[in-house]
């Protein structure tokens, strides 16, 4: 392969690459490489490469002197190197020797990556508003987060109940890292996801021509999760036929594959989630009462957004944080419209809306380190102008969308934007809309 062609390969990574020769002078630097360093190739190539990186490895632990001392490649070590225009960011490398065409040393290749990310989602994850992924620091959560520690010591079936966006997984996550079967398996099933006519064989398995496309034995999640945990989210879509057979599992603990007579055993912790209610399912005949009082023994509800206001302010800081990073933008946070708005807004579909919302909000900010009213989704800002302009800033597709809301009638549209007829005249005009 030509030299012209490795570099086009090079080039084509995701992840940096630097060479060096011998005297570890730079060879080479690929265009990711570039990109995170902020030097060119003409000012680094032919000059030592610890004259621009500055990192600690390079005056006493050098990776590339490392690999051609003793010929053992290196992985995944941590270091800061210094970078043109960013200071220093935290990176992670691998070393190995590159051998000429006789087989001989002639220099190392170092692939690395930014890691700066994930450093802050670390600090994140230790702040105080942080319960194991869970963000919010309101009573009513910290009564949650107390319970689940009090049964981290139980293996109890616990049922979480609460609106649809509300973190229900999160909690289950939770319960599962604070409990003694930390570390071992933890199966999780969406029963709403699964064909009824398959629910069965994906709970307990089956064996070879159990049914018509049973080709051979299945291990089913039950199985699976022997002596670990299993999370059933949407249980109440569970069918009722399938019910009993749960309902047996949390009596004795034994079940039966599909198509087989052999009664087997598992040890598994239950974890259930419904956004439902429970009681109304079981007065309307669509879920068992005796199954319900097996799973509801730790009961823990998890309350919407509109009940716990005091987390908005800091979801929101946190979403702004792990999206600026995300987008690689340096956004501060919301100027005080938009603030109010999303703090008195409603959040039908809770966490995950206001995650939506900031993210989107995020995308559009494109060079200011404050997100303006006019970066919100138009249903959130309906009868608020853009303190910038005097009609606020609505794309193509968010108009539309507007008007078909309100069947085209112009006049109601106008006041939900807060301008008269002929400025969304003007601007549906300007964006090519009739």
């Amino acid at each position: 392969m030509t030299n012209e062609k490795t570099k086009i390969i090079l080039d084509s990574l995701a992840e940096a690459v630097v060479t060096v020769d011998k005297n570890f002078k730079v060879t080479f630097i690929n265009e990711a490489a570039e990109k995170v360093t902020g030097y060119k190739k003409e000012e680094i190539i032919g000059d030592y490469c610890k004259h621009y990186f500055e990192s600690d490895f390079c005056e006493f632990n050098c990776p590339i002197a490392s690999v051609l001392k003793n010929g053992k490649n290196v992985y995944d070590r941590e270091t800061e190197i210094n970078c043109n225009g960013r200071g220093t960011i935290p990176i992670k490398l691998n070393a190995a020797v590159l051998k000429d065409e006789n087989n001989v040393p002639a220099g190392g290749v170092i692939s690395f990556r930014d890691i700066s990310l994930l450093k802050e989602y670390d600090k994140i994850l230790k702040n105080d508003t942080n319960y194991h992924g869970i963000i919010g620091k309101s009573k009513k959560l910290k009564s949650i987060f107390n319970l689940i520690d009090e049964v981290s010591d139980s293996d109890a079936p616990v049922l979480i109940t609460g609106e649809t966006g509300t973190g229900k997984e999160l909690i289950a996550d939770a319960i599962f890292n604070t409990s003694l079967r930390k570390g071992k398996s933890f199966i999780k099933l969406n029963c709403s996801a699964i064909p009824k006519n398959l629910i069965v064989s994906e709970l307990f398995g089956h064996v070879k021509g159990a049914f018509t496309d049973a080709r051979y034995d299945r291990t089913g999640r039950f199985e699976l999760a022997d002596g670990g945990t299993i999370f059933l989210d949407e249980i109440c879509d569970l069918p009722l036929e399938v019910q009993p057979q749960l309902l047996r599992f949390l009596q004795e603990g034994s079940f039966e594959r599909l198509g087989e007579s052999v009664t087997r055993t598992s040890d598994v912790r239950v974890i259930a989630a419904t956004n439902k209610n429970l009681q109304e399912e079981i007065k309307k005949g669509n879920f068992r009462e005796d199954l319900f009082y097996r799973l509801d023994v730790v009961n823990i509800y998890l309350p919407s957004l509109r009940e716990r206001k005091d987390d908005i302010p800091i979801l929101i800081d946190f979403f702004i944080n792990k999206f600026s990073k995300a987008y690689n933008k340096k956004i501060l946070g919301l100027d005080d419209k938009s603030y109010d708005i999303l703090l008195n807004y409603n959040y039908g579909g809770n966490i995950r809306e206001l995650e939506n919302i900031i993210e989107y909000a995020v995308i559009r900010t494109k060079t200011e380190n404050e997100i303006c009213v006019c970066h919100l989704p138009h249903k959130i800002r309906k009868n608020h102008n853009c303190k910038k302009n005097d009609t606020p800033d609505i794309h193509n597709n968010e108009l539309v969308e507007l008007l078909n809301e309100y069947k085209w009638n112009k006049t109601e549209v106008a006041k939900v934007l807060g301008i008269d007829r002929t400025t969304l005249w003007r601007r549906m005009q300007k964006l090519g809309i009739s």
